[in-house]
């Protein structure tokens, strides 16, 4: 299987290259990616377990899924992708905002992106991909923030960095 290759962006978000996967995070380079996060109507928050096989952060909570763009690939045109993907469905998605975070991991691996943050709404069960994800569960934003204030070895590096940025948004258009 081909490995997957990421978009190398500078801090403006323009591209200046491309490094298979693996290899820029063991750099630690800033490359392009998302972050998808589907709502219920009663504002409950869709969360995967990622599949315990992962090469990093196995069987940890993180958002309802997130990856990196494919080269002349639409940031919501990825986030719909890999929802389907990992999640098995399919819904509008909107970009609320990007950022750029740093985060090293315990095996030598980082992730250093300019993270694109996409939401959408969901009511059904999903048909989640078992190689990808290991479970799911819906969990209210107010929950979520006490859990990882309590259990933060549970959630993922990034989810724990992204959340807070995500929960500040959705509370400031409330």
């Amino acid at each position: 299987m081909k490995e997957e290759k990421v978009i190398l962006v500078d801090s403006e978000d323009k591209p200046i290259g491309t490094l298979p996967k693996m290899e820029a995070h063991e750099k630690g380079v800033l490359h392009r990616a998302f972050s998808v996060f589907i709502l219920n109507q009663k504002g409950e928050l869709m969360l995967q377990q990622r599949a315990h096989h992962k090469y990093h952060s196995p069987g940890l909570w993180t958002n309802t899924c997130c990856s990196h763009q494919r080269e002349g690939e639409q940031n919501i045109e990825a986030g719909m992708r890999r929802l389907d993907e990992e999640m098995g469905f399919s819904v509008t998605l909107e970009e609320l905002f990007s950022f750029i975070y740093k985060a090293p991991f315990d095996n030598g691996l980082t992730e250093h992106e300019l993270d694109h943050v996409m939401l959408g709404h969901y009511e059904e069960v999903p048909q989640i991909n078992t190689e990808e994800v290991a479970e799911w569960k819906w969990m209210s934003l107010i929950d979520i923030e006490a859990d990882i204030a309590i259990n933060p070895d549970e959630y993922t590096v990034w989810f724990k960095i992204i959340f807070e940025r995500f929960f500040n948004h959705i509370k400031a258009i409330k």
